[in-house]
Order: C-alpha cells, then sequence, then structure tokens
C-alpha cells in the first residue's frame, strides 16, 4: 500500500486539520474535532446537517458553506460517524429554525442519525437520500444506496434554506428532489482503505464491476471492460429504465469520478451520456462533471440524471461557496 499517511489511526484527524486550514475562510472544525461547520452561519434558517464515513471526499466537509450545509460529521474511512457528533453539530448550528438532517441510505448512517434526531428533539427533522439504481440493498444498506444524487440534495435543499423556507417545506423539497434522481457507478479498479492495507475487492485487468457501491460494494454485475460508449450506453439505460415514464424533459447530468479517473475520461463519458440522453428525449440543461463523491482512489465513475423543472432549476442556478463547489457569487 502507497498513500501518503502517518499512521492509519489518525489519517482522518489529520486530514481534518489541514481541509479546515486550507478553507479557514469558510470552515472551522467544530467542538473536540467532531464536526466541520460554517465559518459564519445565518441567523434564523434551517440548519442542514450531513455527514458519513470518512474516504468520499469532498463529500460531505467540502459542502459546507453558503448555498449548501451548515455542518457536516466526518466518521473514520467508510464508517458512520457517531450519534454524539451529530449532536454537538446540530446544536452548534441551530440558530431557532430547526435542523434537517440530509442522511444517505446506509445501516450505520440512518442508525446512528436516527438517534441524534431523538436526543436533539423535536426541531430536528431527517431527509433520505437514496438515488442507487443498481442494487435493492447491499451490505452496507436496506433498500437503495445513497450515492452521488447527495450532491443534487444538498445544493437544492441548500439553496431553498438560503431563501428562509421552513424545516417542515425544506424535507418536502428534499423527498421531491431525491424522487427525481438516478445514479449508478462502475469501477474499472478496487480501492484500499488505509487500516486494512489491501484492496477491498479484485478485478482482473479486463473486468469492471457494474453499478458497484462507493464503499466497494459489489454491483449488478462483474462483466468484461468495454469501450466507454458501451458502458455507458448500459448506465444510462440503466437511469432512463428506472424513472420509466417520467424520463423527458430537462435535467441536470452529473459525471462523478471515484477518486482515480482523470478529467480527461470523465469528458468522455459525460459526451457519451449527454448524446444518449438527447436521443431519449432529456435535455441536460445543466451539467457538472468532476471528483465530487469519492470511494478513496479507485477508478471509476457515476452518472446521476436529477429531472428538473423551474423551481429546481432556479435553486440549482441559486449562488454557492463551499470549498468543493461554488458559482454565483
Amino acid at each position: 500500500m502507497k498513500k501518503f499517511v502517518n499512521d492509519p489511526e489518525t489519517i482522518v484527524q489529520d486530514s481534518l486539520a489541514g481541509f479546515v486550514m486550507a478553507h479557514r475562510d469558510l470552515v472551522v472544525l467544530g467542538e473536540d474535532g467532531k464536526f466541520v461547520r460554517r465559518a459564519r452561519g445565518t441567523a434564523g434558517k434551517v440548519a442542514l446537517v450531513s455527514g458519513g464515513g470518512s474516504g468520499h471526499e469532498p463529500l460531505h466537509i467540502g459542502f459546507v458553506g453558503h448555498g449548501m450545509l451548515d455542518a457536516a460529521c466526518p466518521g473514520q474511512v467508510f464508517t458512520s460517524p457517531t450519534p454524539d457528533q451529530m449532536v454537538a453539530a446540530a446544536r452548534a448550528v441551530d440558530t431557532g429554525a430547526g435542523v434537517l438532517f440530509i442522511v444517505k441510505n446506509y445501516e450505520g448512517d440512518v442508525m446512528n442519525f436516527e438517534m441524534a434526531a431523538e436526543m436533539v428533539g423535536e426541531r430536528v427533522m431527517m431527509l433520505l437520500v437514496d438515488d442507487d439504481v443498481a442494487v435493492e440493498s447491499s451490505t452496507y444498506s436496506t433498500g437503495r444506496r445513497g450515492v452521488a444524487g447527495t450532491l443534487i440534495v444538498e445544493k437544492v435543499v441548500g439553496a431553498a434554506a438560503e431563501e428562509g423556507q421552513d424545516l417542515a417545506t425544506l424535507k418536502a423539497l428534499g423527498e421531491r428532489v431525491n424522487g427525481q434522481t438516478r445514479s449508478i457507478g462502475v469501477a474499472l479498479t478496487s480501492c484500499t482503505v488505509p487500516a486494512a492495507g489491501r484492496p477491498t475487492f479484485e478485478l482482473r485487468d479486463d473486468e469492471m464491476e457494474m453499478g458497484v457501491g462507493i464503499h466497494g460494494e459489489p454491483g449488478r454485475r462483474r462483466v468484461k471492460l468495454a469501450a466507454a460508449n458501451a458502458i455507458v450506453e448500459e448506465m444510462v439505460s440503466a437511469l432512463i429504465g428506472d424513472f420509466g415514464r417520467r424520463a423527458h424533459g430537462e435535467a441536470v447530468l452529473f459525471v462523478n469520478g471515484f477518486g482515480g479517473t482523470p478529467a480527461l475520461e470523465l469528458y468522455v463519458l459525460y459526451n457519451a451520456a449527454y448524446r444518449l440522453l438527447d436521443k431519449h428525449g432529456i435535455t441536460a440543461v445543466r451539467s457538472l462533471v468532476g471528483t465530487y463523491v469519492t470511494s478513496l482512489e479507485m477508478a471509476g465513475a457515476s452518472i446521476t440524471l436529477s429531472l428538473l423543472d423551474d423551481e429546481l432549476c432556479r435553486l440549482w442556478d441559486a449562488p454557492v461557496h463551499t470549498a468543493a463547489l461554488h458559482w454565483g457569487r
């Protein structure tokens, strides 16, 4: 294993220290290093708190800032944060309008956020993200996994929170966005968790994992490596098939790298996906291409499609200023 590491046991703390130092104009480290929060909060707005295992950066800490999250709780690598982290974060950023927990659908995350919500009290609601169409359940989740579509949800709901929408309205909006968002991923290599020191799974040089999860969980099937156009055709077909009759109109097309895929290749995937969607009557009027929801150093990518209406498009376009995502300011 070759990684820039001092000690696998302290890699998360060391990384967080570097992150808040590099982006000290935007974020600060919370109590006892339990969470990252905005350097400057906004009084009177609903606070958005998310989190999950480390190793998926810039998700979630990179999305703390104006127009997205108020705080994020990082767990150890691929391990849910603990309820006390979530409680501390919620109490630190709640300015009186309540807190919305945005939670990827993994058993550990869901259980711990539910416990935290009970501990914080009645001004907390929980929004579940489950956009992965690859499998209905896995080692980590019951039901569909929450993956790159989480970024879409956090961006849209974050914009609405900045406008002053209330807690119940934000939760309903997030559920609507989640319902209109689908993702699927493919892996060309595994990743290596620092504490384990060996690849999570093995792929031959001529194999890929179609429908892989962001923790390296198995997907739909292991198949022979194919040309990019053929890979994208299977991925887009899965997304469109899952939407069914709703698969038309305008959308956000988000091509995401898993950590080890260069931008050169991500744009190859985007080109193929855009053209295929257009043939199916879906126009990608908004685009995002880059490395945002990762699986450490895994070579691979995901495609996320989020159907838009006028309100959702306006909220997507609204200003955002975080370490990993920023426009309009």
